[in-house]
């Protein structure tokens, strides 16, 4: 009897991620102020605004080039920042701006964002232009595991436009990535003709709402952002209970147990 050899199952988000970003890590933080208009350095503000104040530990998933975790750092130079990314390509030029920058409160994991653990608890857990990619059931129930009671989760990403008038200028500019960038940028091609599709299908902003709800965070939000081109979706992961208050025993009923005996 002949045994059925399996192939190896392959997550169809990890090849999208791979075939958009190879060999794109050395042009990643020109291309992302150039496509953006440079937009995404406000994007990146708000969301740093957005943190809990004075945290203690913040969490970057898919952290790139480490544009966002540095941020936190520099904005709070006695917080511990962990920074998670999927590319080693994309570390390389975050530890060098780390090293460059002298900071000693940041480290840098290999790792997908849904692997990714940690015994030791988060007060924010944040990304930027993950969620379109990521397995948000799944990611949602880990960085509840990994957040201190009340810590926050952060979510940014692209969204499509709600309105027709929107939807055209959208359309415009990415056809200018397309036919424009796509000769001063040859490696970004990829990204060019795919991206708009995915962000086009993608329904990460109800998705992520709703496995917010299953999983029992609290204070959910919806930001968005530049004429509805992003959104940042935040909630708080709910507090302990606190104990009940102790009995008090009132003097006269003491008393009176006393008298009985």
């Amino acid at each position: 009897m002949r045994s059925e050899i399996k192939e190896p199952v392959t997550d169809p988000r990890l090849e999208l991620v791979h075939r958009f970003f190879a060999g794109t890590g050395a042009t990643y933080d020109v291309m992302v102020t150039l496509a953006t208009l440079g937009i995404d350095r406000r994007w990146k503000r708000r969301i740093v605004e957005l943190l809990p104040s004075h945290p203690s530990a913040v969490l970057d998933l898919a952290c790139g080039t480490g544009i966002s975790t540095l941020a936190v750092a520099d904005r709070y130079p006695s917080c511990r920042v962990v920074g998670v990314e999927l590319r080693e390509e994309y570390l390389e030029r975050a530890r060098r701006k780390v090293r460059q920058s002298g900071r000693t409160n940041v480290e840098f994991v290999l790792s997908r964002a849904e692997d990714y653990d940690s015994a030791e608890p988060f007060d924010c857990v944040m990304s930027s232009y993950l969620a379109k990619y990521a397995d948000l059931k799944r990611l949602t129930c880990n960085t509840s595991r990994m957040l201190k009671p009340g810590g926050l989760v952060l979510m940014h990403d692209f969204t499509y436009p709600p309105k027709p008038s929107l939807v055209r200028l959208w359309r415009l500019y990415f056809w200018t990535l397309q036919h424009l960038g796509s000769r001063l940028f040859p490696s970004w091609r990829e990204i060019y003709y795919g991206l708009p599709k995915l962000i086009e299908e993608t329904q990460w902003v109800p998705e992520l709402t709703a496995a917010l709800k299953e999983n029992g965070f609290l204070d959910s939000r919806v930001e968005y952002l530049t004429a509805y081109g992003a959104a940042i979706v935040t909630a708080r992961k709910a507090r302990l209970p606190e104990p009940p208050p102790a009995r008090q025993s009132h003097p006269q009923q003491n008393h009176a147990q006393a008298d009985a005996l």
